[in-house]
């Protein structure tokens, strides 16, 4: 089946999920569901496997020598894990922004209408279209409308990030995940992605792995504590950070180790 048309309410959920890196085991019997258009924030100290666990779900680490997964990841009645699964067309419904933003060398338009044009739409108006629609939703139209034909190596941190989630946004993905996607930014244009990630959840499911804690508190519904490769605590974000169940998410928290 295309898993294009299986994704269903555009909810994740994890069964017994393993990974290993060769003999190093990363993940541990992961066990969760994302919720539709809500925002699940992880965290953790480093190497704890939340960047890790977020590239099982659109199979990124398939791109590295020896790696191999256990379990079960579903969206919708879909296991993603299986072979008969294409990861090109996984990529397409559940998209996903790095640390630092990645703009191609090209102009503001040309980024966002690569993906389209990639997958084969070559219409001038639909592509026009696309450009101003997505640009919209990352909150970056009104900044770079009368410069769409300039570099995008041009523009600032903060609107390099947003052209990337804009470019995401274009290959009409159902999830996006993030990770650490404001980590190399200043507060000013941390704060204009944050307000664009709380717009976003009204049409997407958002995975975001971040080390501030912070912004987990700010922006996520939810909040997944790693630690040592599984899942120490899950729940509600508030719930979660003002009474934790478990001495080591409070001392994570309140900034002990990490």
């Amino acid at each position: 089946m295309n898993v294009v048309e299986s994704i269903e309410r555009s909810v994740i959920q994890t069964e017994d999920l393993q990974f290993y890196y060769n003999t190093h085991h990363a993940l541990k019997n992961i066990n969760l569901k994302f919720e539709e258009k809500k925002i699940t924030a992880l965290i953790g100290p480093s190497g704890c496997g939340k960047s890790t666990f977020l590239r099982t779900m659109n199979r990124m680490n398939d791109l590295i020598p020896g790696v191999r997964t256990e379990g079960a990841i579903w969206i919708g009645n879909e296991n993603i894990t299986e072979p008969s699964i294409d990861p090109v067309e996984l990529r397409k419904k559940v998209g996903m922004v790095f640390q630092h933003a990645s703009v191609f060398p090209f102009s503001i338009y040309e980024n966002i209408a690569y993906g389209p044009r990639t997958h084969g739409e070559r219409n001038k108006k639909v592509l026009d279209e696309i450009v101003e629609e997505n640009l919209r939703a990352a909150a970056l139209w009104d900044e770079v409308k009368d410069h769409l034909d300039h570099p995008a190596t041009g523009l600032s941190g903060g609107q390099q990030q947003r052209l990337t989630i804009a470019r995401t946004l274009a290959t009409k993905p159902e999830i996006l995940l993030m990770d650490e996607p404001t980590s190399a930014l200043d507060p000013i244009s941390t704060a204009k992605v944050e307000d664009l990630i709380r717009t976003l959840k009204e049409r997407y499911t958002i995975i975001i792995v971040t080390h501030n804690m912070q912004q987990a508190a700010r922006i996520s519904d939810f909040t997944a504590f790693f630690l040592n490769g599984e899942v120490k605590e899950y729940g509600q974000t508030a719930t979660l950070f003002t009474n934790p169940l478990f001495s080591e998410t409070k001392d994570y928290i309140a900034g002990k180790f990490g």
